[in-house]
């Protein structure tokens, strides 16, 4: 029996789900874990489940000899060492898109809340001020939204913008097709020029790092606002702050941070606190019940299709193979280092104990491959399943076969 391992309150549908599935031994815990208590952990587990708070760098691989595979119950796949996972046979999968809905829903309502001027109005009536003056306010209907990232949640926020009546421009990197009315532009700065609000969902790469700093800013259109839902290092939040404070903005809202608290007792601080008319909000654009049940449903039949038949679609760190559930074929999964003449030495061990190659499924990557072999010849004793696995596992290159 395999023993699975999830931490940090997924969502207990997944807990169900393996359950359903056979498996019986499953060791929960409400928090991320750390230092001794990690390896205790990862010592003896096949299967790990994570959100965003438990790290497990290079050395922590080491240290788990029998895990198969890492579920991310959540977004992105940061807190976990991709490449010594790979290194190890070890498959990580991840929810990209589970919660899209729940991230535009929070923008769509942050847009409506900055144009009515909402922030500020709630703080002074919780001082006892009665600020009734339109200060600006105003509808959304009519106003240009200006999406950088046309993606999944991009795409999302665009038809649901529309809904109500916004104009929707966007911009991207690569060609898309837009939904609805939506209006692909030539330029970030065209962008920026045009739009009463410009919402960012891109991903954290080198290209995106600061990519709205105190010069892109300024390119903005003069009281236009400014929200991020994507990742933290996007925005310049000094330079966003001095823009607010110069009144070329008039209102921004954001998710997600440079730094952010590990823990809940653990101080927040940002050059955007006690500014008027700026949400902030603990990173919680995917955090509804909705999505948290999305994502431990779509990771955990990641899981058990990996585990159980060999699949590893939606990983992102191993070759990509689809496959569906064995009837009456023996099924071998073999990973190995990407080098010459591996996938002869595999055909060899079957042909050399007279068994009948079934299928046979080959992927790689540039640093491993991936090959899933089935066999529809009776064993016996002389030929059995482990003593095939053993010859697999003496394959020079061989990284883990199963």
């Amino acid at each position: 029996m395999l023993k699975i391992t999830l931490l940090e309150n997924i969502h207990p549908v997944a807990s169900t789900l393996f359950r359903q599935h056979g498996f019986d031994l499953i060791q929960t815990s409400a928090g991320a874990l750390e230092g001794q208590a990690l390896r205790d952990v990862l010592h003896d587990t096949h299967v790990l489940g994570i959100r965003s708070k438990t790290t497990i760098p290079a050395d922590l691989f080491e240290l788990a000899p029998n895990l198969l595979a890492v579920g991310c119950f959540c977004i992105g796949t940061d807190q976990v060492d991709l490449q010594a996972a790979q290194a190890k046979g070890i498959s990580v999968f991840n929810a990209p898109y589970a919660n899209t809905r729940s991230v535009a829903e929070l923008v769509l309502g942050q847009i409506i809340m900055l144009m009515r001027r909402i922030p500020e109005k709630d703080r002074a009536a919780h001082r006892g001020e009665w600020h009734k003056a339109v200060d600006g306010a105003c509808e959304v209907r009519g106003k240009v939204l200006g999406i950088v990232g046309y993606g999944h949640i991009g795409t999302q926020l665009s038809v649901l913008a529309e809904s109500i009546g916004m104009r929707v421009i966007f911009y991207d990197i690569l060609d898309k097709l837009a939904l609805g009315n939506a209006q692909k532009v030539l330029s970030l700065d065209e962008l920026l020029a045009l739009s009463d609000i410009v919402s960012l969902h891109v991903p954290a790469t080198p290209e995106t790092e600061n990519m709205m700093d105190a010069v892109a800013l300024k390119k903005m259109k003069p009281n236009s606002f400014l929200i991020n839902a994507s990742r933290g290092l996007v925005v310049d939040l000094n330079a966003l702050a001095h823009s607010l404070k110069e009144k070329h903005l008039s209102g921004a809202a954001i998710d997600v941070f440079p730094l952010e608290p590990a823990n809940k007792g653990d101080i927040f601080s940002s050059p955007l606190q006690n500014l008027s008319n700026v949400i902030l909000t603990p990173h919680i654009g995917g955090s509804t019940l909705e999505a948290q049940e999305n994502i431990a449903v779509d990771v955990a039949d990641k899981l058990l299709r990996y585990i159980q038949h060999g699949s590893t679609a939606g990983s992102v760190n191993m070759p990509q193979i689809t496959l569906s559930a064995v009837s009456k074929h023996v099924r071998f999964r073999h990973i190995h280092r990407n080098v010459p003449g591996v996938l002869a030495k595999i055909n060899d061990i079957f042909s050399s104990r007279n068994l009948n190659i079934a299928a046979q499924y080959l992927q790689t990557n540039d640093q491993c491959g991936y090959v899933v072999i089935e066999s529809d010849s009776a064993f016996d004793k002389v030929n059995d399943p482990v003593s095939v696995l053993n010859d697999l596992h003496k394959i020079e290159g061989t990284i883990r076969a199963w």
